[in-house]
């Protein structure tokens, strides 16, 4: 199943190119506001899955080109990142030590909808393409044997970040969990639906051109390892989002008026804008294009507009 909500935060289930409206179907679930509908479902799919089978197959249909999509997990529990978590095909002699950071639920934003470039002295403004798992069963000290089942479906994931902000050490927070920094979706795709999560190609574009394209199969720690990792630290709960990684080599600097699109095979494509209303520019390469040119630093420098050297 791809569930979706839609206009005021009707919950919904895709049907070819349409979407039957199953906001009614389970309003007995326990929830406070249609958009922690999608948490409580989640926990109770089991129960509810026959009834929305013949629900989607007998109900009305809408053309989903008609509707306004929203995110489609719209109040995660918890947002878990995996940090450095691939191998940038071949160019990583050996996985890093696994890792993760926190990024703020309230960053999430959805399909249609505008990633804000904040008024700081970032270095660059970026977002990471990537695979998330949202959780489907309470996940604590799990093994990697048994991680996979507690998997209730996928996501297309942007990490956004605001790198280099002073003061030089105190800066991750602030750089990754800033307002409209993870888009999401359009859908949140049941774990039955997807063969292989690391097999899966990443594709993102910026203004039409292809800038991010790698392979799940290049993870360095796969989702069982990251589920156990994250499982010892803290407890995962039905409706977290864990977030994969990226491979680094694409990134590349966000401007005002971008359009963005990224498609994880089998998930959707999800579509955002980006503003920054301080019109800051950068040079157009790659993180993988700055490093060919021998060019110092990890990405490009600001170019022009507010807090560029020199302006």
């Amino acid at each position: 199943m791809k569930f979706l909500y839609f206009d005021d935060f009707r919950l919904g289930i895709l049907r070819g190119d349409q979407v039957v409206d199953i906001t009614a179907e389970v309003q007995d679930v326990p929830h406070t506001e249609n958009r922690n509908l999608i948490n409580g479902l989640i926990e109770r799919f089991d129960a509810y899955k026959g009834r929305l089978e013949k629900a989607v197959a007998a109900g009305k249909a809408i053309p989903l080109a008609g509707v306004k999509i929203r995110p489609p997990l719209p109040r995660p529990g918890n947002i878990d990142c995996m940090a450095v978590n691939y191998m940038e095909d071949g160019t990583r002699s050996e996985p890093a030590p696994i890792n993760a950071f926190q990024k703020a639920p309230g960053a999430i934003i959805g399909d249609g909808d505008t990633m804000v470039l904040p008024d700081v002295p970032a270095g660059i403004f970026e977002g990471e393409a990537e695979l998330a798992l949202v959780i489907g069963k309470r996940a604590s000290k799990v093994r990697a044997a048994d991680a996979m089942s507690h998997v209730f479906g996928y996501l297309n994931f942007i990490d956004g970040s605001a790198r280099a902000l002073p003061p030089a050490g105190n800066t991750f927070f602030q750089m990754k969990s800033r307002d409209t920094f993870a888009p999401i979706g359009p859908f949140l795709v049941t774990a039955d639906e997807i063969s292989d999560p690391h097999k899966l190609q990443v594709r993102l574009w910026v203004n039409g051109i292809l800038k991010q394209n790698f392979n799940t199969d290049d993870m360095a720690h796969r989702i069982p390892r990251c589920i156990e990792w994250l499982s010892s630290i803290h407890t995962l709960e039905p409706g977290y989002l864990v977030a994969t990684g990226t491979n680094h080599g694409g990134l590349n600097a966000y401007h005002d008026g971008d359009r963005v699109e990224l498609e994880v095979d089998g998930l959707g494509r999800l579509h955002f804008g980006v503003r920054d209303d301080l019109k800051r520019t950068w040079s157009r390469d790659t993180r993988l294009e700055h490093k060919k040119k021998g060019l110092e630093g990890a990405f490009t420098p600001q170019l022009t507009g507010k807090y560029a050297k020199g302006a």
